[in-house]
């Protein structure tokens, strides 16, 4: 991989940012809690193209959940 030469690149930081209070930031801290409440799923293209947004997708898996449950209930 090429490094990029950062020598000719303009400082477009505004002057309102006070750096000297970004110091002391851990890279990660939150990583773990994130990963933890997180479940990333990647849909087929096929199947996507039917779901608009994650609302949609949530919503018939959850009515697949209650379909499922209610068959297992009838065969006991």
């Amino acid at each position: 991989m090429k490094k990029v030469n950062n020598k000719g690149i303009k400082d477009d930081l505004r002057p309102e940012y006070d750096l000297s209070k970004l110091k002391g930031g851990v890279r990660g801290k939150y990583a773990k809690r994130f990963q933890r409440g997180t479940n990333l799923i990647l849909l087929s293209p096929d199947v996507a193209r039917y779901f608009p947004d994650e609302h949609s997708v949530n919503t018939v898996l959850r009515s697949l959940v209650g379909i499922a449950k209610t068959e297992l209930s009838h065969t006991r």
